[in-house]
């Protein structure tokens, strides 16, 4: 039986999350012939992009609002090779991820151990910027981030800076403690100039989008037994990327607020 491309056009277009049998009953075929269909038209079954938050129109407007002002007011972008920035992120004791696997008949797969429901794992915290990591610590076992504690971060990222460059950007996300009274004071006292960041964008924070993401690959189906060992191996990845690596996740903040822009607030990578 054929199927009315007209029709099927109109009902993927409505709703592309529509499965072939779904479809299949809707025009009245068998889903064998919808597949068919779909294949000479170039159509193909994927999953969708999982998406940090979903924006609010005020939101998406806010994210505009921010990389405009920060294209229109920072033009010269010479000010972000003095740019520091950072943020936190867990690190699992196991990092094991179940794989396909090519086999033959009879071949048996390799098991993967389950993760636990509520896995071991340690934070670490880091700041850096064009030039490489300037501080990073791992913190004690039940330790969660305060605004006293990151004050206290902040004094051994500063003493870390001291003499090294006189003007200092600083880009953080907007979790509590980033935002609390003390720290605001603490950044001011330091005299640094805090750049705007809009809430729910990751994707324009470069710990997130590059440093973290980079890191996670590289952690991956590795497995620590103590903490010393974890922070074996976030010194070795840290120390092994160039100097190049440092420079792109920053200066590609600018290509990537104009890409906001262009898209009206929408996650990089989503239109």
């Amino acid at each position: 039986m054929e199927v009315d491309i007209d029709l099927s056009k109109q009902l993927i277009e409505e709703d592309p999350r529509l499965t072939s049998r779904c479809l299949a009953e809707q025009l009245g075929c068998s889903h064998t012939t919808v597949e068919k269909h779909l294949h000479e038209l170039r159509k193909s079954w994927k999953y969708g992009i999982w998406i940090p938050h979903d924006l609010s129109p005020q939101q998406l407007q806010q994210r505009v609002d921010t990389c405009m002002e920060l294209i229109t007011s920072h033009r010269n972008y010479e000010w972000l090779k003095t740019l520091i920035t950072g943020d936190e992120k867990w690190v699992l004791y196991v990092n094991y991820t179940r794989k396909r696997q090519w086999l033959k008949a009879g071949e048996v797969v390799v098991a993967t151990p389950k993760n636990d429901l509520y896995p071991k794992k340690i934070m670490l915290t880091v700041w850096w910027g064009v030039k490489g990591i300037i501080h990073w610590e791992l913190l004690p076992a039940g330790c969660t981030i305060t605004a006293d504690l990151y004050c206290q971060q902040l004094n051994r990222v500063a003493a870390k800076l001291q003499g090294k460059q006189d003007r200092i950007y600083f880009l953080h996300e907007n979790a509590r403690p980033h935002i609390a009274k003390s720290t605001r004071k603490k950044l001011l006292k330091l005299g640094w100039i805090t750049i705007p960041h809009p809430p729910y964008s990751p994707d324009l924070a470069p710990t997130d989008y590059h440093l973290f993401h980079s890191l996670a690959n590289y952690l991956r189906e590795k497995k620590f037994n103590d903490e010393t060992d974890i922070k074996i191996e976030i010194d070795t990845f840290f120390n092994q990327k160039s100097k190049d690596f440092y420079e792109r996740g920053i200066l590609s903040l600018p290509e990537r607020w104009q890409q906001v822009i262009d898209t009206d607030g929408a996650y990089i990578g989503q239109s």
